[in-house]
Order: structure tokens, then C-alpha cells, then sequence
């Protein structure tokens, strides 16, 4: 795909929703953290009505360590792999309690080194709680990227480094949101829905799926 249909790409993107922000439901960067923390291998959707539950009475790093795994896992047991979510998040509160005086670091090799975070975690949390160009590219994105060209990859990190070289500048600190809602509610995996789609004329699927048919 080249420069200019990706800039086009992203501007009809933007234009359908100029202010696109992530689907999980936090007040801080920590709430942010420890909602993502939660949501690997859940939807948006299952965190947000288990957060809805302690983020307003415990939604702090001590208010969470003071619960204690047990108090955590009775909190998030309606979602999947809950015991151990909840021995990771009463360990990083604990960490940032006697590292960071209760903060969220502001660097990826800080994150990382947090229990239960990964490079995806953290990069959502630089881009969406402190503003920075990061691209977290989870199974909606890596899909999204593929089918339509934006970016080839084998892996979720090849996919990234792509990304952040080939989306316009302009674009790129929203981009993160965009790709994850689309390949969330229109370019999804079974069967995407390309006559709802508004870049379907640049999309390189359409394009091979055309070919093949012919």
C-alpha cells in the first residue's frame, strides 16, 4: 500500500470519529493500567462491569493492595483468568507503592517490568493515559493491518514497528483507536462487514477477494 492511500485511509478514519478513545472506563493512569492488566483475554466490556465494582472505593494502588489477592479475585471472578490477574495486580500495586510512591511509570522498560504487563499493556498505557505515539496492537489491529495492507506482519511486534513508521504523522497518536475499533465493529474476523466499511475502496481484501472470485 502506498503513502497516499494510507493517508486517506486515516483521514476518512478521523473524519468519522475525530476524538476516538479506548472502550475501557478508568478516572487515572493507574485505574487505565490495571483495567488493561484485566482485559487480556476478556472484553472491554466484562472489565468495565467488574471495575464499575471497586475502581470508585478502591481504585487506587493502595486501596487494591489493601484488598489482597483474595479481596481482588472475589472483585474480578466474573472475568477469565482471574486467580492469577489478581496475584499480578496486588503485585504491581505493591511495586508501585515501594518504587514509584503510588505513580504509573512513564516508560515502556518501567511498565514492562511490572507483573502481568506486556509490551501491548504498556503500550496503551503511554499512548492513552500520557499522550505518546504508540501503537498496541492487539488481534483487532494485527487483522485490521494485514487485510487491508496497512501494514504486513507475521508477528504483533513486526506489525507495530510497521505501523509507527507507515502512519502518517499527523495521525498517529490516534491511530491506536481507530484500527482497534474497526476491526472491533466492522472489519472483524469471521466475516468483515465491507459494505458498511468507509475505506472498502482502498482496502487491499476487497481488491484480492474481487480477484479471486473472478
Amino acid at each position: 500500500m502506498n503513502a497516499q492511500k494510507r493517508l486517506e485511509i486515516f483521514t476518512r478514519l478521523r473524519a468519522a470519529n475525530p476524538s476516538p478513545k479506548t472502550e475501557l472506563e478508568y478516572d487515572t493512569p493507574f485505574q487505565l493500567l490495571i483495567a488493561v492488566l484485566l482485559s487480556a483475554q476478556a472484553t472491554d466490556k466484562s472489565v468495565n462491569l467488574a471495575t464499575r465494582r471497586f475502581f470508585p472505593e478502591h481504585g487506587t494502588p493502595q486501596g487494591l493492595f489493601d484488598l489482597g489477592v483474595e479481596g481482588v479475585a472475589e472483585r474480578i471472578k466474573t472475568i477469565g483468568l482471574y486467580k492469577t490477574k489478581a496475584k499480578n495486580v496486588v503485585a504491581t500495586c505493591r511495586i508501585l507503592l515501594d518504587t514509584y510512591a503510588g505513580d504509573v511509570p512513564r516508560t515502556r522498560e518501567a511498565l514492562e517490568s511490572l507483573p502481568g504487563v506486556g509490551r501491548k499493556t504498556a503500550n496503551v498505557v503511554l499512548n492513552t493515559a500520557f499522550g505518546e505515539a504508540a501503537m498496541a496492537v492487539d488481534t483487532h489491529i494485527f487483522r485490521v493491518a494485514n487485510r487491508t495492507h496497512l501494514a504486513l506482519g507475521k508477528n504483533v511486534v513486526e506489525v507495530e514497528h510497521k505501523l509507527m513508521r507507515f502512519v502518517p504523522r499527523d495521525f498517529l497518536l490516534d491511530a491506536h483507536h481507530w484500527l482497534i475499533l474497526h476491526g472491533r465493529y466492522v472489519c472483524v474476523a469471521r466475516k468483515p462487514k465491507c459494505p458498511q466499511c468507509g475505506i472498502e475502496d482502498l482496502c487491499e481484501y476487497k481488491h484480492k477477494t474481487a480477484a479471486n472470485a473472478a
